[in-house]
Formats: C-alpha cells, structure tokens, sequence
C-alpha cells in the first residue's frame, strides 16, 4: 500500500511540474519623445530572453508567452536613443508606453548580437539613417560574429553567406578583393559602386572603377551589400554597392585599445593596433596596419602600411561632424601567369621575376548630419581621393620566355572629388507613414595614364626610359557626373508598401593626349614611328527609374520585389593602353538594362535564416572580349595575328536563383540558457546566361563568361561557452572567361575555369581580454585557378593558394 501512495504522489508531482508555467503578454507602443510620433520598425527585446520583435507602422509591438518575473525591456530605432525601461510581469498582461529620444550622439549602428541569435549575416532596415533599402535584395556581414582569418582578409570566408558571389583570389594577403556576381567581373569590384563608411574610395568611380585598395577586414563592423537596385541611389552600375563599415569607437570608454599580432604560412605577418573612445562630446578611432608576405609561389612578396582616423564631433544634440582620412600604401612582386600546360605541371612555379605593383592610395572625407525634426534628417558627404597605381614588368604573352629588356611601365594617378547631399523625411499618407528621400551627387574625376618603357632591371624601379615621348600613350582623362535621385516609401498598409524612385544623371566624359603608332616590316625595320595626337569628349544625360514592392505577412517574414534600371557609362579611360594583344573598340557603347528581383526573406530568431530570390538581368551592348584574326600593323599589314578584341559583344539575358538558408537544430533540442551552439548554412546559386543579338555568329547563343552555372557555399559553425569553430566548403562549377567559350588559348588569357572545391577550418577562443585565433585555409591543399588575368597581375592563369595556416592573438584594454 505504501509503495503504491508513494507511486501515485510521484505521478502527481511529475504531473505538476508538466503543467506549463503562466505566460502574459506585454504590449504597447513606441514612440518619439517630444513629438508623439509613432515609430515604425524598431527593435524590441528582452535581454537574455528569446523574446524579442519590431513595432509596426502605428508603433504597436507586443510579446507573447512570457512567464512571470522582473524584466527590462530594450528599444532602439536609428537616429534615436537606447531605452532601457523596467518592467515586473505578475497575474496580467503589462502594457507600456516607451518615448525614445533623439540621440545626443548618431552612432552608425546599434546592433543586437546574441538577443537577437544572429548568424552573422543580417539585413538592412527598409530604412536607415539617411538611405532607403525598402523591397531591395540586400545582406550585411557582421564581422565581429565571424570564425575566419581576418588577418588575410579571405574573401571566400568572409562572404561565404553572400549568394551567388564569384570571388577572384589574387593573392594569399588579401591585398585586394575580386567579387562579382550575376556574369559581372569580380575584378576589383568594378561592377560594384565601392565605398568606405557611406563614400566612394575606387579609382574612379566614373570612368575607372576599379578598388586598389581594400579596407583591412580587422578595421570592419560590418560590410554592406545591395543588388542591382542599388542603382537609384548609389550610381547606375548593374551590380549594386558594397559599402565597409569602420569600427568606431566605444561611447563608454575614453581609451579602449586593441592590438591583434598574427602570423602564417608563406611569411605572412600582420600588426594591427587599434585605439578608440569617447571625451566628451568627441568620439574617435584610429588605427594602423603592417603586412608583409613572401607568398605561396617564387617571385612573389608584400609590404604594406595602411593607417585610419576618424573624428565625431556632436555639435549640438542635433548635429553632429564626422572628418576621415585614410592613407595604405604597397608594393608588391608578381609572379605572372602560367599556361594550362605550366599550370598542369606545377602551379606553384614562376615564370616572371621582374613584374612589380606598386599602390598609393589617400582618402578624405567630411560628414555632417543634422537631425532637423524627429521626422526629418540631413546628411552630406563630402570626400576626395589622391591616390597612384604603377605597374611595371613583362606584359607578353606568358608562353613567351622573359630575356630580360626594357619593361612595360603603366602609372596612373587619380585626383577625384564628389559631394552627396541626402534629405530624409517621414510623414504619414492615408493613416499610414511614409518616407521620402531627396538627393544629389555631384563628382569630378581626372586620371594623368602614361604607358612607356621602364628600366631593364629586375628591381621596382618605377621610371621611364623616354618620359619626353612614350612609346605608348599620355592621356588625360577628366569626368564630370551630376545626378539628383528620389525615392518614396509609401506603406498602403501596416503590412504592404510601394517604393518608388527616380535617378536624373548627367555623365561627360573627355580624353586628351597621345599614342605612338609604331610599324615595322618582316626584317624589323621601323617604317612608321609617330605620336598621334587625340582630343574626344561625349556628353549625355538621361532619366531611368525603378519599383519595390514589400509585404510582410508577420513580424520576421517579407516577401520583396523590384525592378530598376541600371546604366554603365564607358569613358576613355582603357582605349589606348597595350596590355599584350588586346586591342579595343574605339567605338565602344554605353551599357544600358534591368534588374529584377522576387524572393522572400525572414528568420525565427535563434533558429531559421533564410533569404531565396529569382533575379533577371537584361543587359544591352554588353562589353567582352572575342578572339578576332587581323592584319598586323606592326609589320605593315603584311601578315595576320590572332587579338582579343574588346567590344560590344551582344545583348546578355541572365537568370537565376540565389538562396541563403541557415539553421540551428540545437535551438530545438537543447533549454533556451544551453551554452552550446551550432549552426548550417547553404548558400546556392543557379544561373542560367546566354549572348542574344550578337554582331557574331561565334557568340550567338553562347554562355556569358564569368558566370558559375553553380555556386555552391555552406558550412558548419560551432560554439560552446567562449570556444568557436568555424568549417567552411565551397563548390564552384566550370565557367568560360571569353564571349567565344573557348577552352584554351596557348596564351592562357581566354579558357575555361575548371570546377573547383576547397575547404577552410577556423577556431576561436576568447579568455577575458585574450582571444586566441587559429585556422587552416585550403583544408585539402587543393591545386585551382580562379581567374585568367589579361595583364597584371599575369597575363595568363593566376593560382590560388595551397594549403596554409594561420595564428592571431588579440588583446584589448
């Protein structure tokens, strides 16, 4: 009998403490101090609780399921103040009424980490600061929550979430990124409007887009990325923007300092010193950076200095001035390229010993924003660039042996300066907010290209033999570009809003100096041997718009669309430079088309990421390289050579999907307060792209180059307590580099990129104010290429690292 009391008091209990505790609702609205006005889209959560949301557009938020207890509930909205407000949960729902204030100093981002279980890749706000990102595809990497080699700056772990990316691997430091995506080049970001804390920082943006210099992934808060509809407020290129954000330094503290010592395989040592704080109304940040390389192939090496400073004033609590400079310097020795031959054989050889690069890059910039109203901002971005690029080396063929000689020398130098001007407004149509933005740019480019003969040595030495009259060209090359933009953000209801916009560009190009046209005849004899003078300039303007459509079925979940227009002007800039046997189309066209966006996009927080879109590209007069047979004016047109020829190949129609999942089976298997930690992610890409209308039936129906037909990145990532790993696998599928598709060239300039896969493994461990950082890139010490290079840093096929590894330390005090 007793045993049979004890067994049923046993059950009885147990069927107690089955029951589920009583949970409430908290609910309530947010809104501006001062003003009343409801605040749409802030985040709310309680700390070191699952529970968190968004208000909607009326400024109502609500929590569900919460047990009983003491509580502080925490909001922030961009441009207002944190609000911590306390609350006690007894036998009832609690409503609440939270008033932000505007902030008395604009921080760039307020972010949520582990309240908000983030996997390391979030999404812009439909709106932030003074910017719209309503219904555009866009992601955003959180540096401080990724496992990778950040002393390397290695791009495939950096943006392994970031679908559909085509990443070019220069060189194993890092020095300079190569990301493209949709069949655009990754080389130097050209296809992206490249900027660094809201300003542009490419060599031109204009008329020369490339990025020699990119900022230190140490330095970063996080990195920005929006699509193609980019293009109504950052500039007409088809592939969107890419912005870096800088760290700034911390609100609570005068001095922070953090030093991050690093070490790797092929001599790789990197010193990065940083110091940060707040005095007063005064905010700054500074850092300095050294990195020195030996490199993974003979004849290769790197030293570079790059040193950052910024200074925030808060003026009043409504203004508030932010000055910039940022200085890097490098030189670099390049191995060359290799043949499929070489590379077959042995891809870590060399077959140049003479070819350097040379960077000098300097930025400045000036922010001021003014909070007029609680509804109503400015913000202006002034900046400029004094920078130099010189290339110097054997510019040949890479089958072609160096016997030593004079050297082909190219120097750019870069003098550019613009001014944006950003006008944001919140008001509300029909019961329901809206948001305008009004904007200008106005940017003035000028780049001096010389391209002549150098030294015949094999050391950096950066002079001309004949500076008087080139062998190969002096141009100057300015730009002018003025553009106003607009958009709207109109919510039809708390659920669905229409975000139209417009952009008005003005774009004048011009082109004057010399080239020298050099002809001989079969035994060498010069014939002809004169300098041609040239003067061009084009002027046009025009009006292209675009359309995003958002609806949000619950707080976390977005279905999205757009269409915008997208427009690359050509400039003069590459149309009189020899790089091997390329020659281009002096009647080059402007690139005009489309992209278009429908995806969805959501997370349950802690557990599910998830962003999957079909896009479509239409691209008119699509620039690219063919292989075309003409007489050689070098020798009097008496024989014919073999060229690549740069032109408007054809119209280009690119279609695909680009999806980004992640998942984290521990969030339902473990208690909310578990310390341990993993997460999955896919990120896959199918794309589908073809030539249509070309002016060759050797390029009719053929695939557009530089577009993986698959594109495969996931990944494993594991945490317990202060321990992170991180591993990491990429496949991408084999992909032409020509408008022709051709297989193999035996200058090694056109091919094909053969698939290729490789593996990364990361750690991380973090003992107060030590962390410890090892890792092995290349896991299975894979041979591939990722790119064909038509001059430096080759021509010809440029390998990817083998295996390597690295050690950091960090301290912070």
């Amino acid at each position: 009998m007793n045993k049979l009391m004890l067994a049923c008091c046993v059950v009885l209990t147990a069927g107690v403490l089955a029951l589920p505790a009583q949970t409430f609702r908290i609910y309530g609205k947010v809104m501006a101090e001062g003003s009343g006005e409801a605040l749409d889209s802030v985040q709310i959560f309680i700390p070191n609780t699952p529970f968190q949301t968004q208000s909607n557009a009326k400024g109502l938020f609500q929590l569900k399921g919460v047990p009983t207890g003491t509580y502080e509930i925490v909001a922030f909205y961009l441009g207002f103040q944190v609000k911590t407000q306390p609350f006690t949960l007894e036998q009832q729902d609690v409503q609440l009424e939270i008033h932000l204030p505007l902030k008395l100093y604009e921080l760039e981002e307020v972010r949520i980490t582990e309240e908000k279980g983030s996997f390391g890749m979030a999404r812009l706000n439909a709106v932030e600061g003074t910017a719209i990102y309503a219904a555009k595809k866009n992601e955003v990497v959180l540096m401080d929550q990724l496992t990778a080699n950040l002393a390397a700056n290695t791009s495939r772990q950096i943006y392994a979430r970031v679908a559909g990316l085509n990443i070019w691997e220069s060189d194993g430091a890092g020095v300079q990124l190569g990301i493209g995506g949709r069949g655009l080049s990754p080389n130097r970001n050209a296809n992206f409007n490249t900027r660094q804390n809201g300003y542009d920082i490419s060599a031109d943006a204009l008329g020369y887009p490339e990025s020699y210099y990119t900022p230190p992934a140490e330095a970063l808060d996080r990195i920005e990325i929006v699509r193609g509809a980019a293009s109504l407020q950052y500039g007409t290129q088809f592939g969107g923007m890419l912005n870096f954000h800088f760290k700034t330094g911390p609100q609570d503290k005068k001095l922070a300092i953090t030093t991050r010592q690093s070490v790797g395989s092929f001599g790789l040592f990197t010193s990065f010193n940083s110091l940060g704080g707040t005095v007063g109304k005064l905010n700054y940040y500074t850092f300095y950076q050294y990195k020195r390389s030996r490199g993974w192939r003979p004849n290769s090496g790197l030293e570079q200095h790059t040193a950052y400073s910024a200074l925030r004033y808060q003026l009043s609590p409504r203004i508030s001035i932010r000055g910039e400079y940022t200085h890097t310097q490098y030189l670099a020795q390049q191995p060359g390229g290799l043949t499929d031959a070489q590379f077959a054989e042995n891809p870590r050889q060399s077959q140049r010993e003479r070819n350097w690069f040379r960077v000098d890059w300097n930025l400045f910039a000036l922010t001021t924003d003014v909070q007029l109203s609680a509804a109503t901002k400015l913000n202006n971005r002034s900046f400029a660039l004094l920078a130099g690029r010189d290339a110097l080396g054997n510019l040949e063929r890479i089958n072609l042996m160096d016997f030593g000689g004079p050297r082909d020398l190219l120097m750019d130098r870069y003098r550019n300066w613009g001014n944006e001007l950003r006008f944001m407004h919140r008001y509300n149509t029909l019961g329901n907010p809206s948001v305008l933005l009004l904007g200008s740019r106005y940017y003035q480019g000028f780049t001096h290209r010389q391209q002549g003969l150098g030294s015949d040595g094999k050391g950096p030495d950066f002079f001309y033999l004949h500076p008087e009259r080139l062998e190969g060209s002096d141009f100057e090359l300015p730009s002018r570009n003025l553009s106003f933009f607009a958009e709207n953000v109109f919510h039809l209801s708390p659920r669905f809003s229409l975000t139209p916009g417009l952009r008005m560009e003005y774009i004048q190009t011009q082109a004057r100096g010399y080239y020298t046209q050099r002809v001989e005849d079969l035994a060498g004899n010069v014939l002809v041997d004169e300098q041609i003078e040239e003067e061009k300039s084009h002027t046009r303007s025009f009006l292209f718009g675009g359309l995003g459509l958002s609806y949000k079925p619950g707080k976390q979940w977005e279905y999205y669309a757009n269409i915008s227009q997208n427009y690359r002007a050509i400039n003069f800039n590459d149309i009189r430079v020899n790089v091997g046997s390329l020659v281009v189309d002096p009647n080059l066209r402007d690139e005009r088309g489309f992209n278009a966006d429908l995806g969805l996009r959501g997370e349950i927080s802690g557990l599910l990421n998830v962003d999957v879109s079909l896009f479509y590209l239409s691209y008119r007069d699509r620039i690219g390289t063919v292989l075309k047979k003409e007489p050689n004016p070098r020798f009097n047109n008496l024989v014919d050579r073999l060229i690549r020829y740069r032109t408007n190949v054809a119209d280009a129609r690119i279609a695909g999907l680009e999806s980004y999942v992640e998942f984290n089976p521990l969030k339902l298997l473990l208690p909310a307060q578990s310390e341990l930690s993993a997460s999955v992610f896919v990120n896959l890409a199918l794309i589908h792209a073809r030539y249509l209308r070309a002016e060759s039936a050797a390029v009719e129906g053929n695939a557009v180059e530089l577009v993986p037909p698959f594109n495969l990145k996931t990944g494993l990532n594991l945490s317990w307590k202060e321990l992170k790993a991180s591993f990491q696998y990429a496949y991408v599928a084999r992909h032409y580099t020509d408008a022709t598709n051709a297989l193999r060239t035996p200058t090694a300039v056109e091919g094909i990129i053969p698939a290729y896969q490789v593996m990364d493994l990361s750690l991380q461990y973090r003992l107060g104010r030590v962390q410890l950082e090892t890792g092995v890139n290349n896991l299975a010490n894979a041979l591939y290429f990722t790119r064909r290079a038509s001059g430096y840093p080759g021509p010809g096929i440029i390998p990817s690292d083998g295996r390597s590894y690295y050690f950091s330390v960090q301290l912070e005090f």
